[in-house]
């Protein structure tokens, strides 16, 4: 499983660790109004088939079969603007999005 993650993102997910031994789960699910949307969850422990992504020593990603195949090669960023901020997804596996960038259909 090939995914980019920014020192930005890193950065912000070892600062929001709960506990040592932690992981983010990252899916993709149906819903929003293209289709698909993003979701980025803290879990306890990984299932039989997840992908296990190192970001860093001190954050492991997991990705479920079928977020997998939507998830290949996307670049997960953090950005923090004077008006919002949160993890930005650019999916190059994308063929449309919504304005708002929280969903996108392939």
């Amino acid at each position: 499983m090939n995914i980019v993650i920014t020192e930005a993102a890193l950065h912000e997910l070892q600062r929001n660790k709960e506990t040592p031994v932690q992981y983010y789960r990252m899916v993709v699910t149906p819903g929003g109004c293209s289709g698909f949307k993003y979701g980025l969850y803290f879990e306890s422990t990984p299932e039989d088939d997840d992908f296990i992504v190192d970001a860093s020593e001190d954050v492991k990603i997991l990705i479920d079969a079928f977020s997998g195949q939507y998830l290949e090669g996307i670049h997960l960023d953090y950005m923090k603007t004077l008006t919002e901020s949160g993890f930005k997804f650019t999916n190059p596996n994308a063929t449309g999005g919504c304005g708002c960038g929280s969903s996108f259909s392939a």
